[in-house]
C-alpha cells in the first residue's frame, strides 16, 4: 500500500487549473486595480473601492472557462481567457458574456428596458487574454470580420488580444504563469509536482511572486483535484463503448452474424467473463 506521501504526489492536477487561478488571482480587488491600471494607466482615479465586480457564475460557461467582469469609472470591462488552443469562437463567448452582464446590471440597478425612459449603461471594453503564442494572430478581433467576411452586419464585436510582452504587468506575468505551468505538466505529467514547481519557479522568476506567496496553499488546493474531470469523462465515455459492444455482440449472436468464439476478434473489448455472460443470455434467448 503507498504512503501518504505517495498518494499526495499522485493526485491529478485539474484541466481546468488555470482558470481557477484567473479567477482567484482577478476577483481580489488588489490585483483586480493592478489589471485596470494595466489596460488604463491614464486613469489616476480608480480605487479598489471603485471596482465592482460583475462577473457571471455558472451561466453559459458552467465555470469551465475563465470570464471576468467589472465595472469602474462607467466602464463594463470584460476578460476573456483563451488558452493555448486559438479558435475565433471566443468572440462568441464575449458577445454572450457581455448580452448576460447588461441583464443583470439592468436588474442590479432597477432599470427597466421595455419602458420609454432611457437606460443607462456602462461603456463596454472586452479583451482577449490568450496564454498561448502569438504568431500571427491579430490584435484586434472583429465578429463581422471573422463570421461574415466584413460584412455591415446589425450587431458588431470587437476584442483587444492580450497575449505575451516583455512588460512587468500583471497580466503579462499571468501568462507566464500559464506558460511555465505548460512546462512542467509537459515534463512531469498533471501531477502535484508540476504544480509545485510551478509556483516555486514563478517565484524565482518574481512572476505574481506577492500572490503566489501569501495565497501558495489555496493555489496548490485550486489546482489539484483528486477526480481529473478529463478522466471522468473518459470513463463514461469507455463504459458506453462497453455497453454499446456488448449489445451489438449479443445482435450479432443472435442473428448468428458470428459464432462465440469470435467475439472477442470484434469486440477486444469485452473480457472472457463478459463473453460467458453473453453467450448464457444468448442461450436462454434462444
Amino acid at each position: 500500500m503507498k504512503n501518504d506521501t505517495n498518494q499526495v504526489q499522485e493526485v491529478i492536477a485539474k484541466r481546468t487549473a488555470k482558470n481557477s487561478v484567473f479567477l482567484d488571482l482577478f476577483q481580489n480587488k488588489k490585483y483586480l486595480l493592478k489589471l485596470y491600471k494595466t489596460l488604463h494607466p491614464e486613469d489616476t482615479t480608480a480605487t479598489e473601492d471603485s471596482l465592482t465586480d460583475v462577473t457571471i457564475e455558472n451561466v453559459l460557461t458552467d465555470n469551465l472557462y475563465n470570464d471576468l467582469g467589472f465595472i469602474v469609472n462607467n466602464k463594463l470591462m470584460i476578460l476573456i481567457e483563451a488558452q493555448s488552443t486559438w479558435t475565433m469562437n471566443i468572440l462568441v463567448r464575449v458577445l454572450l458574456y457581455l448580452a448576460q452582464s447588461y441583464h443583470e446590471y439592468f436588474q442590479r440597478t432597477s432599470q427597466n428596458y421595455y419602458k420609454s425612459k432611457k437606460v443607462k449603461m456602462p461603456k463596454p471594453e472586452l479583451y482577449v487574454i490568450f496564454t498561448g503564442n502569438k504568431g500571427k494572430k491579430p490584435d484586434i478581433i472583429s465578429l463581422s470580420q471573422e463570421f461574415f467576411d466584413g460584412a455591415d452586419i446589425d450587431i458588431e464585436v470587437k476584442a483587444k488580444v492580450i497575449y505575451e510582452s516583455d512588460k512587468d504587468d500583471i497580466i503579462n506575468q499571468y501568462i507566464i504563469f500559464c506558460k511555465v505551468f505548460n512546462e512542467q505538466t509537459k515534463q512531469y505529467g498533471m501531477i502535484q509536482k508540476s504544480v509545485t514547481e510551478t509556483i516555486r519557479i514563478c517565484k524565482d522568476r518574481n512572476v505574481l511572486r506577492e500572490y503566489l506567496a501569501q495565497r501558495e496553499k489555496e493555489v496548490l488546493t485550486i489546482m489539484m483535484s483528486l477526480f481529473d474531470e478529463e478522466q471522468i469523462i473518459k470513463s463514461f465515455i469507455k463504459s458506453e463503448r462497453y455497453d454499446l459492444a456488448r449489445e451489438k455482440a449479443v445482435l450479432m449472436l443472435k442473428d448468428r452474424k458470428i459464432t462465440i468464439n469470435e467475439v472477442s476478434v470484434y469486440f477486444p473489448e469485452l473480457l472472457e467473463n463478459d463473453i460467458k455472460e453473453i453467450e448464457a443470455e444468448v442461450m436462454q434467448l434462444a
